[in-house]
């Protein structure tokens, strides 16, 4: 087993996904605070 050394790891790909997760996030959040807003003007 190769011996492990902090820091050598290639992690482009882990921080990609994390942004892409963090950018669905933000827009999960952004459209169900939009949703709550038009509901609370129509008056449902």
């Amino acid at each position: 087993m190769a011996e492990h050394r902090q820091g050598e790891m290639d992690i482009t790909e882990q921080k990609r996904t994390f942004a892409g997760f963090i950018k669905g996030g933000v827009w999960l959040s952004v459209t169900v605070v939009v949703i709550l807003i038009f509901l609370a003007i129509v008056g449902i």
